[in-house]
């Protein structure tokens, strides 16, 4: 099967104001204020490797598939609820998507760090937020509050001014005093201001998880960007926080885990769809990621984060 090729041209990928067009689902500026509230479905522009200013919350109501943050590769399904720090780059790809794609798939409330941190100063009870913000620049997966994550939101978004800014306090009190949370990316990945190594990452990511299948070479790839591979090697691992071969292990092993727990396939043949021609290396590379074998992961059935 033969691959797009990998872009060349630049197209921004770092979120600026100017960008973000009610059409896209925004709010209007003068409507959003200090907080903004999102919702898009899927496909859509927004959904692509990116980063911007703002700390941004999202939940996820529809549609399952795999979630990068910083260096973190997972999966989610609806009820995932993740808040984002300032730069660090992420994506939610879906991949069970019906024909025609779905309207709503992420509730996302955005919010900017300098008027917390200054507000801190004067109002002692607002820095009860600043442990919970500190964590945000890994990445904080929350469970257990999906139900309360939606109707904060929808509060949220009804309202306005003064009432707009206690309801948001009301889901960050949640958020801040949460126990049942884990941080996602092992480095306070930000990251830079280069729109065009963004793009080239963000297609790169996309082939990855659309073909995972097909052999990835990082020597092919270097050349198609006009790179040295030990260029190339510099370039992903800065941008990612992954070496390119263990960045397609990690895509490759968490897709494994999810046909592991939503069909009945034999092992060998998980391992073939998701790009393992060995079964030597598979059950070596499952071991080392997850701690376990493939067939112990199996039998682990039903659990935390709701898989079949």
């Amino acid at each position: 099967m033969a691959m797009p090729a990998l872009p060349r041209q630049t197209r921004p990928e770092l979120e600026h104001d100017y960008t973000r067009s009610t059409e896209l689902g925004y709010e209007p500026p003068e409507a959003a204020g200090f907080i903004r509230c999102l919702s898009h479905g899927f496909p859509t522009p927004l959904a692509r490797w990116h980063y911007h200013d703002e700390y941004e919350l999202h939940l996820i109501t529809a549609t399952s598939g795999k979630v990068f943050v910083g260096d973190w590769i997972g999966q989610f399904q609806p009820g995932h609820l993740v808040l984002t720090g300032p730069r660090l780059p992420h994506n939610w790809i879906s991949m069970d998507l019906p024909e025609g794609g779905v309207p709503e798939r992420d509730l996302v409330i955005q919010f900017q760090h300098a008027p917390i941190a200054a507000s801190c100063e004067t109002i002692p009870e607002l820095r009860e937020l600043l442990p919970l913000l500190e964590r945000a620049r890994h990445g904080v997966e929350f469970f257990g509050l999906q139900a309360q994550a939606a109707q904060h939101w929808q509060r949220i978004k009804a309202r306005q001014g003064l009432a707009r800014f206690a309801a948001f306090c009301g889901l960050m009190s949640e958020l801040a005093h949460s126990t049942d949370f884990r941080l996602l990316s092992s480095t306070q990945l930000q990251s830079e201001d280069n729109d065009t190594e963004l793009d080239q990452i963000n297609a790169i990511v996309s082939r990855i998880t659309d073909h995972l299948a097909e052999p990835f070479s990082a020597a092919d790839l270097a050349q198609e960007l006009c790179m040295t591979e030990s260029r190339f090697s510099r370039f992903f691992r800065r941008a990612t926080g992954n070496r390119f071969t263990d960045f397609v292990n990690l895509v490759r092993v968490n897709r494994a885990c999810q046909l592991l727990m939503e069909t009945d396939h034999y092992i060998a043949r998980i391992a073939y769809d998701v790009g393992f021609n060995n079964m030597a290396n598979f059950n070596r590379r499952f071991l080392n990621i997850k701690g376990m074998t493939p067939s112990e992961y199996r039998k682990q059935g039903t659990g935390r984060f709701g898989m079949k």
